[in-house]
């Protein structure tokens, strides 16, 4: 089922979450552990995401350089089909441009399609690790937006190189990101929602945002999209702090801020224990207003751990 179909098919706030595939070695059952815990909470879906692999370049002694994968995570595509039949609910693989060509990405479009997968998440990606700005492949996507006209285009029949439409058209309900406190490239928030709106006129269906700290952010950056247009479901996204290093390390590379009431109390915690405490606390009174304003569904960021995410939704889905 679409998504979209999930939210506007609810009667109530929906509850969902992310997954981070293990690294290379570890086997299906790491991604159980993750997902077991929460599933008491009903989530009809559950997002996968996707890394790109990392490389370093080995000198040898005749001085040639090989470049060679350091890090490597299994696939999304058959982790999405392996959690739709161990729990029979739908997957939402992350489809990024970086490391890919068109027809790399036609082709894992096709295998999603196959497998009956009918969502994906539409992201540009990251720069990889020791580049300061995003490349894309010689033959890939530069933007978000390319790549979900891609996809807009196959639900329409339409292939890289087939010379008319095919009879054989995907239904792929498209999701994009959006960012309450604008994505650090763009000039400007009024830039940065009309990249989003370009996104949703490519054919994105619905929105999912970036993590916050601040309701009040995530509320008028719904307003802000609502007076440039932009119509579809916007999914809030929330993570939980649950370790001394996220104090710096979650504004640093994702660009949020710290509600002043929420840096007073991490900067009196001394102890991994004591920021969970603080954030499980305050990721569920984020939660609760959310939910009090009734909006479509809390979409939450695991990290692949589960027991924050547990112990928030034991107090807000009940």
């Amino acid at each position: 089922m679409k998504i979209t179909e999930h939210l506007k098919n609810s009667k109530k706030t929906i509850f969902s979450f992310e997954i981070i595939p293990p690294l290379k070695g570890k086997r299906i059952e790491a991604i159980y552990e993750g997902i077991d815990p929460l599933m008491e909470f009903n989530p009809p879906f559950i997002n996968v995401t996707y890394h790109r692999e990392e490389y370093i370049y080995k000198k040898f002694p005749n001085d040639l350089l090989k470049k060679v994968s350091i890090r490597k995570r299994p696939g999304t595509v058959g982790i999405c089909a392996a959690i739709m039949n161990k729990y029979n609910i739908d997957a939402v693989p992350h489809l990024i441009c970086g490391g890919f060509t068109v027809e790399e990405t036609e082709n894992a479009l096709i295998d999603l399609q196959f497998l009956g997968v009918d969502n994906v998440l539409a992201l540009r990606g990251d720069a990889i690790n020791g580049e300061k700005t995003f490349k894309a492949e010689e033959s890939g996507h530069k933007y978000a937006a390319d790549l979900i006209t891609q996809i807009s285009n196959m639900n329409k029949g339409i292939l890289l190189h087939e010379e008319s439409e095919t009879d054989a058209k995907s239904h792929f309900c498209i999701g994009a990101a959006g960012y309450p406190e604008k994505h650090f490239e763009s000039m400007s928030m009024r830039t940065d929602i009309a990249y989003l709106k370009q996104k949703v006129e490519a054919g994105a269906d619905y929105i999912t945002t970036q993590m916050f700290f601040d309701n009040k952010k995530y509320f008028d950056f719904v307003a802000l999209c609502r007076g440039a247009g932009i119509n579809v479901p916007i999914i809030p996204g929330i993570k939980p702090i649950t370790n001394l290093r996220h104090i710096a390390f979650l504004p640093k590379t994702f660009y949020v801020d710290f509600p002043d009431a929420l840096a007073d109390a991490l900067m009196q915690c001394k102890t991994d224990a004591q920021v969970s405490k603080v954030g499980i606390k305050w990721a569920i009174e984020q939660s609760q207003e959310l939910l009090e304003a009734k909006v479509p569904c809390i979409h939450y960021y695991t990290m692949g751990k589960s027991e924050e995410v547990k112990a928030i939704a034991s107090e807000v889905f009940v």
